[in-house]
């Protein structure tokens, strides 16, 4: 099963108003494993940064200046991401922009059918929440460190680990019968390995104080004391 997780970065909030994406981050999951391929692009929005955007992403118009345009860069995307299902977070944003990028080009939409949205994850399995990238990443305990700025595929990386932690993915990711074939070995290849005891008692790290203490102990529990019988 293959999945892609995206994001995008834009001039604003709506593209209704104007705005255009800026970069597109993708990063494929084969059965909910991080062993794909990423692909990522920085576009030429072919209009101005408004300084509020510039605060979040820190993507410049002299950055973008030499950038490809959407409608360059467009069939490599849509090859990219191919019929396979998109993982986002707050997925209405992403997709609104993307469409809107493809409706200029005369292309067909992204449709939500094939989309998972990890907002509403987040808020069915915390309704109190807060639910932002940052605050699941601290929840799950996810090194967010490096995330100074918004930045498409970094927080691509990121959300492939909240999602997979919102699904249960810790457990899934230790079940080796969904690896693909060429990342696994069957047990014929590995070999067994018999395990006896030790040869040589490995020596006690307690002191003599120690013991002497725990024994003191133990005679105050009873003479029905499961430690007096495994003694």
């Amino acid at each position: 099963m293959r999945e892609i997780i995206l994001d995008t970065e834009t001039t604003g909030l709506d593209p209704r108003q104007g705005h255009r994406i800026v970069e597109i981050g993708c990063l494929e999951l084969h059965n909910r494993f991080q062993i794909g391929e990423a692909w990522h692009q920085y576009i030429n929005p072919e209009r101005e940064m408004p300084k509020e955007a510039f605060d979040v992403h820190g993507i410049s118009d002299e950055f973008l200046a030499d950038k490809p345009v959407f409608a360059e860069i467009a069939d490599a995307f849509l090859d990219f991401i191919g019929e396979d299902t998109i993982v986002i977070h707050n997925a209405r944003f992403d997709v609104s922009f993307l469409n809107s990028e493809l409706e200029r080009i005369g292309r067909a939409p992204i449709t939500m059918d094939r989309v998972i949205d990890t907002l509403e994850l987040a808020r069915g399995a915390f309704p109190a929440g807060p639910n932002n990238l940052d605050a699941l990443c601290k929840r799950f305990r996810i090194d967010n460190s490096a995330r100074t700025k918004h930045g498409a595929l970094l927080d691509c990386e990121l959300l492939a680990e909240v999602y997979l932690e919102l699904i249960g993915g810790r457990q899934a990711r230790l079940d080796l019968a969904t690896l693909p074939a060429s990342t696994s070995q069957s047990q014929s290849e590995c070999g067994t390995t018999e395990v006896g005891p030790r040869p040589k008692p490995l020596p006690s790290r307690l002191t003599a104080e120690e013991i002497a203490a725990h024994q003191a102990f133990i005679e105050t529990l009873g003479a029905e004391a499961a430690w007096k019988k495994f003694l």
